[in-house]
């Protein structure tokens, strides 16, 4: 019987045949070498960072850096570490928490916000410069910061409800 002839594989085929035969992570290393023209990086998607009017990341962390920078200013002492290890037992980084349950909610006062401060602690001690807006993180952070200063010499401080 006369041998058939067969097409002749092309290169390509047979070294992605045997990459896939000898594993995927050399598979990994050498396929984008394939059949690539130019060496330029895929363009990523644009995205859009929601950030405060301020400037920094609308989230738990840009709220904390924007409030300490205004603290600096201000000259109320307090550190990231402090204020995160607080946000994070009061709230756990809610900025609309609200404590319906203890006793100054029982008195009509609940604490609201990152750090949970009450309206009269709030109104006391908000910071010229932030919101009039106990919802408002930076403005909750910096209040409770300043309240935490007066207090206990800083919110750094502070290892429990206060």
């Amino acid at each position: 019987m006369p041998a058939v002839a067969q097409p002749r594989r092309a290169r390509t085929a047979r070294l992605l045949r045997t990459l896939a035969v000898t594993g995927t992570g050399a598979a990994v290393l050498v396929l984008p070498l394939v059949g690539a023209t130019s060496a330029s990086a895929a363009t990523p998607a644009a995205t859009t960072v929601s950030t405060t009017p301020a400037g920094y990341p609308n989230t738990l962390d840009g709220w904390i850096r924007e409030s300490l920078a205004i603290m600096a200013q201000k000259h109320i002492p307090g550190s990231y570490n402090g204020i995160y290890r607080n946000v994070m037992r009061e709230s756990s980084g809610n900025p609309n928490a609200i404590n319906l349950w203890d006793s100054n909610a029982a008195k009509g006062i609940p604490s609201k916000g990152l750090l949970q401060v009450i309206d009269p602690t709030f109104n006391a001690y908000h910071v010229a410069g932030t919101a009039y807006n106990i919802y408002d993180p930076v403005a909750n952070i910096t209040a409770a910061c300043n309240y935490a200063a007066a207090r206990y010499g800083s919110i750094d401080n502070v290892f429990g409800a206060y």
